[in-house]
């Protein structure tokens, strides 16, 4: 070998090392996150399992550690106890915030209520929502979401504080069951899902989805501890977009999300297959909050009781982490 070409050999094996150096890839570990749901199996907040099943987390460099809460006090117990990182919850959830817990809202993942339903007994003559005047409705709990809805059902219906009577009977399908048989309640307001699997065995039936008569209210929502965003933002922003490329997902791998979905519900795929159909409209394609929700989530949590008087409610969430 000549003078210059062994030069020329030296310089490409030290270029390449140098390129090794500079440009290639450095090995890290995927970031463990905890991931707490308000509900095992709500429509807005199951998504991180099917994307977690399929691994698009992982593929956005994340490691999910999934844990359900009884509720969406149960999981910002967590997020203050410093238990989780992300919350998978309702737009409810940032009066808490607002109370002083350490979170901060992310992502409207979720806009309306196609997951909640009015439901009625198979064999009932109502036949709209007009034929519930004066009738009487299941609630969960005075006071609850459920018992919300119904007074927004009489006022937007214009039927006054009397148009419906409310009758606490749970959120069991037991309990809905018997109220149906033994005429407690004309009609109730729960999942939707409770009801199609209803109609399979010809007990119940949904009437409407709630989205028929509430508009958007931030039905799921996403939310980061302080700690998280004051420590690891970019952690966020791949939360963000690994659950926006599930939602994709979702959109166009209906099969597959069904007999995922089945499987965690519990619902069989036919139910689930209804529902997904119902409930596909309901999810948003950029976690932008719109002004509908921010102003009707502010006017329900003085109508709920949450808070005493309406919140700022910039305060209260962020888009700083959204996909440009």
């Amino acid at each position: 070998m000549n003078r210059n070409a062994s030069r020329a050999v030296i310089l490409a094996g030290l270029a390449l090392a140098l390129g090794s150096f500079v440009y290639g890839p450095t090995a890290s570990a995927d970031t463990a996150l905890t991931v707490g749901k308000a509900a095992a199996n709500a429509d807005p907040i199951i998504p991180v399992n099917v994307g977690y099943q399929v691994g698009i987390f992982k593929k956005h460099g994340l490691d999910l550690k999934i844990v359900d809460f009884q509720g969406g006090s149960k999981m910002v117990q967590a997020m203050t106890a410093g238990a989780i990182d992300i919350g998978d919850g309702a737009g409810t959830e940032m009066a808490f915030i607002a109370k002083g817990a350490p979170m901060r809202a992310v992502c409207e993942s979720a806009s309306t209520f196609p997951f909640l339903g009015i439901g009625v007994p198979w064999d009932s003559p109502i036949k709209s929502v007009a034929d519930l005047r004066g009738k009487k409705m299941g609630i969960s709990s005075a006071g609850s979401l459920t018992d919300w809805l119904t007074k927004e059902l009489t006022t937007k219906k214009g039927w006054g504080p009397n148009g419906l009577t409310t009758v606490a009977i749970g959120n069991g399908a037991a309990g809905i069951i018997a109220a149906f048989r033994t005429g407690v309640v004309d009609a109730d307001i729960g999942e939707t899902a409770l009801f199609l699997n209803m109609a399979d065995n010809k007990v119940g039936r949904l009437l409407v989805p709630v989205s028929d008569f509430e508009g958007s209210v931030a039905s799921g929502t996403l939310y980061a501890s302080n700690r998280l965003i004051a420590t690891n933002p970019a952690a966020v922003r791949a939360f963000i977009a690994a659950w926006l490329e599930t939602l994709d997902y979702i959109r166009t791998h209906k099969a597959e999300t069904v007999k995922i979905e089945s499987a965690l519900t519990g619902n069989s795929q036919s139910v689930e297959s209804k529902d997904y159909d119902l409930t596909l409209p309901m999810y948003t394609k950029t976690c932008k909050f719109d002004a509908e929700a921010l102003a009707t989530l502010k006017r329900s949590f003085v109508e709920l009781k949450l808070l005493d008087a309406p919140p700022d409610m910039a305060k209260l969430y962020t888009e700083a982490y959204l996909q440009k």
